[in-house]
């Protein structure tokens, strides 16, 4: 049983599947020691034991063949179920951005509030961290919510939870990081529903998506992809989301990763139709300014079906 909180909806069944896999090994380890146990003493040498060769027995060896088989099946079966839970985020979890760089967490909520090596969650409210690495691998893990997800440079992954009590819970690196990664900690800080909409009001900022607005005004995106424009580029108004055709013939869902791609490396996947002469941001703006970006395109395509429900 484990000494550290169950502070997230996940704690438990995690928790409980490691009880299981603890036992089991436990049984299996006791009962291979006894066996061999008894046979060290039962046929050690000078002993009057029958030593002739064992005769087979189908029973037997069905029986220690098909029972670890069902435990295997039973436990990988249950790991799986578990981790079709973790990896699927319910469509009502608020997202959360999260920036990794040596060796500090940049945190920025929606609304604009902003933190470093602190993240402000409510309790009983879904959470999705979207999160990327500004330079090398690091690995976002708050124990006492047994989640832990590695952030990868130039790629977004994404992690979920729900806590479910108040309290400060220490968050770490899991991930060997370079020569200050024992320090690279921080708290996750859950609070009563209430509580973290004061929060929320008493530190709102300017929203990741209207930062996202300026920057693609401030880059020039605007004068290409305006629908007015006179550049012939894709329209960026209903993207996210949807499927886009490629010069090759392939077709790539437009997630957060496409998105970003086509800001750092737009020649990648190039859209069908279009001429490859978008340029590269990749070191022009930093992981901070891509999710915003990525944000405010996002917000253009809620606008467009908005837009197509009210017809």
């Amino acid at each position: 049983m484990s000494m550290l909180p169950q502070a997230s909806s996940f704690a438990p069944d995690v928790d409980h599947l490691f009880d299981a896999l603890l036992l089991l090994c436990g049984l299996v380890t006791i009962g291979v020691f006894a066996v061999m146990i008894v046979f060290c003493v039962r046929y050690r040498h000078g002993t009057a034991a029958e030593r002739t060769p064992a005769r087979q027995h189908l029973g037997v060896e069905l029986t220690w063949t098909l029972i670890p088989f069902v435990l295997f099946m039973g436990i990988f079966g249950w790991s799986v179920h578990l981790w079709i839970r973790l990896r699927t985020p319910p469509k009502n979890a608020q997202p959360v951005y999260v920036v990794a760089k040596q060796w500090m967490w940049k945190v920025q909520h929606p609304g604009g509030q902003r933190e470093i090596d602190t993240l402000h969650v409510p309790v009983g409210q879904p959470i999705r961290l979207v999160m990327t690495s500004q330079d090398v691998i690091h690995s976002f893990y708050v124990p006492a919510f047994r989640v832990k997800q590695d952030v990868l440079p130039d790629r977004y992954t994404e992690l979920w939870f729900t806590a479910t009590q108040a309290g400060t819970f220490h968050l770490f690196c899991a991930e060997f990081c370079g020569t200050d990664h024992a320090r690279m900690g921080g708290s996750v800080i859950a609070m009563a529903p209430a509580d973290y909409a004061r929060w929320l009001h008493a530190h709102a900022g300017l929203g990741l998506a209207a930062q996202g607005e300026a920057l693609f005004r401030q880059l020039g995106c605007s004068g290409c992809h305006d629908p007015q424009s006179g550049v012939h580029a894709p329209d960026l108004y209903d993207l996210y989301g949807h499927t886009v055709p490629l010069s090759d013939g392939s077709q790539v869902l437009a997630d957060e990763r496409y998105l970003q791609d086509s800001i750092l490396l737009p020649k990648k996947q190039i859209a069908a139709g279009y001429a490859p002469i978008m340029p590269s941001f990749e070191g022009r703006i930093g992981a901070e300014d891509v999710l915003a970006l990525v944000d405010y395109l996002k917000t253009r395509t809620r606008a467009a079906e908005d837009s197509h429900e009210h017809r």
